[in-house]
């Protein structure tokens, strides 16, 4: 069997291959389609019954198993998977395109809608109608047939101009590599982030050390190395990565150019003034200008408080490290310096206190301390060695939700930090379908026989992704299209996250995540409250 075709449970990720995609793609897409006939033909009144749930099931397969190669693409990239995942990309893109124009169940939706059984129908239910309708408008199902012609060319554009724009990236990261030979010209870098360098070059069986724009080898370089041509060097390959200034063939800045002038063409054929009204219609935000209102105030705010923390840094960087041309590619290394001779500690000292298994531990703990929850390691295929897999489950030993964690930075893996769904909460008949979520992070990796070590600013974002997972697992809603983040506003969809990142400035939380790597004492506490005391520090500079 199909491995993408099958949903008795968890992912087969061991077993995924690319030949599988298009096959099952196929037969998923075939299937929708031949559900929305049925529904719209259906001569009866519409209820939830009648054509919703019938469209959610066909749906709910289709979405998971596209899912699944998404992920994929995104955390095991290879030029098989590509080719397949782009194959299909017009395909997924165009069914859910005719979906949104399709006027027969867009009639549907809006007897239903003004029909007495909507009255009858559940909060969540209502809510996801509501949805429907505002959708079936924003993907142009009250255009003309000839706009509405044009609009769906829009977005199979715009679909494959985005997943060329992540490949590109993601390529350009890739074909960068620097490798040094001496010693000396690596002075204050880390010694760990050292190992991790020369580790890479062995890989490529080359000597020294080799340095990639992938954050847990960038970062470190351009916090600690004391060579101001090194860091210059990696720093104008990261911000150049993609653009006219590397291979033409990864350049996105036409692309940009196309996506830009696609959005805006939607937006018009849409009735829009521009794409941001139409960005805004699902978000709580109202308008362009209360956007640009907010972000200017904090501007304007922030403004004095960033032309000091850069004067200070000038300052410090002329006076006391003979920097008196500040550059960009000086800014992390004297901002890391100064931050030691005003507060006493550096990134590195705290990253000793921070292994894998300590952090994960206390974090579960905050989690199963707040909602009574237990967190247990599990068993799941998976698309990577290093990934791992846990259980969520409550007091009576009842499953509330899974998710999988993959921590590590590796070449196939697209950059940053996120939270992804792969099996939604939702009734079926008399059960629950329980919840299942992708956590993903791009930290370093284990090195020699040491556990992991993170940064204070990765347990935050671990403990941010954590929050989104969270609101996935946790939810209660039984509807698919509202349960966890789904049917969420998008400038809302953030408040779980944030909350999470609270815990991280908490005494008696962070004393039960922190062992030193090599004392196994915890974190002291005058430390922490010098990392306390650094919390703002440059905060407007990191604002504007």
């Amino acid at each position: 069997m199909n491995p993408l075709l099958d949903f008795s449970g968890l992912p087969r990720f061991a077993e995924i291959r690319p030949e599988h995609v298009s096959p099952a793609i196929d037969e998923l897409l075939a299937h929708c389609r031949s559900v929305v006939e049925q529904c719209i033909s259906r001569p009866d009144d519409p209820t939830w019954a009648g054509f919703v749930a019938p469209m959610e099931d066909a749906n709910e397969k289709l979405s998971r198993a596209w899912g699944q190669v998404s992920h994929l693409h995104s955390v095991m990239d290879s030029p098989e998977l590509r080719e397949a995942y782009n194959a299909n990309l017009p395909k997924v893109t165009q069914y859910h395109a005719e979906l949104g124009q399709n006027e027969g169940m867009f009639r549907k939706f809006k007897a239903l809608r003004n029909s007495a059984a909507f009255d009858s129908l559940s909060r969540a239910q209502r809510k996801i109608v509501e949805n429907e309708l505002r959708d079936f408008r924003l993907g142009g199902a009250e255009l003309p047939d000839a706009e509405k012609k044009r609009f769906m060319e829009i977005q199979q554009e715009l679909a494959a101009l985005s997943a060329k724009f992540e490949e590109n990236l993601l390529d350009a990261t890739n074909a960068f590599a620097h490798f040094v030979d001496n010693r000396d010209e690596l002075a204050g870098i880390p010694d760990d982030v050292l190992e991790m360098a020369a580790e890479a070059a062995k890989s490529d069986n080359r000597p020294g050390w080799k340095f990639t724009l992938h954050m847990p080898s960038y970062l470190p370089v351009m916090q600690y190395a004391d060579n101001r041509s090194l860091r210059e060097t990696l720093y104008h390959a990261y911000v150049s990565r993609a653009s006219e200034f590397g291979e033409a063939r990864l350049d996105n800045t036409p692309l940009i150019a196309q996506i830009l002038k696609l959005r805006e063409e939607a937006a018009k054929l849409l009735g829009f003034n521009n794409y941001a009204e139409v960005s805004l219609e699902p978000k709580m935000a109202e308008t362009p200008a209360q956007v640009l209102d907010f972000l200017n105030e904090l501007g304007r705010r922030a403004k004095p408080y960033a032309e000091n923390d850069m004067a200070e840094l000038r300052e410090f960087a002329a006076s006391q490290l003979g920097l008196t041309d500040l550059q960009a590619w000086d800014i992390a290394y004297a901002s890391e310096k100064l931050r030691v001779a005003r507060y006493s500690f550096s990134d590195h000292e705290v990253k000793q206190y921070f292994p894998e298994p300590q952090v994960l531990a206390g974090m579960f703990k905050v989690v199963e301390t707040i909602y009574g929850l237990h967190i247990r390691p599990s068993q799941a295929p998976v698309w990577h060695e290093s990934v791992k897999f846990f259980e969520i489950t409550d007091h009576s030993g009842q499953k509330i939700g899974e998710f999988y964690l993959d921590l590590y930075a590796r070449p196939s893996k697209r950059g940053g930090a996120w939270m992804d769904d792969a099996v939604t909460r939702r009734r079926k008949g008399d059960s629950i379908q329980t919840p299942v979520a992708y956590l993903n992070c791009n930290d370093t990796a284990p090195i020699g026989n040491k556990p992991a070590l993170f940064t204070h600013d990765e347990v935050i974002t671990l403990f941010h992704e954590f929050g989104h997972g969270l609101h996935h697992l946790l939810t209660q809603v039984e509807d698919l299209s509202v349960s966890g983040i789904n049917g969420v506003e998008w400038d809302a969809v953030e408040l779980p996250s944030q909350f999470m990142e609270n815990f991280c400035w908490e005494w008696d939380v962070v004393r039960h995540m922190t062992r030193h790597v090599e004392t196994g004492k915890e974190l002291p506490k005058d430390l922490f409250d010098r990392m306390l005391a650094a919390k703002n520090f440059q905060s407007g500079m990191q604002m504007v």
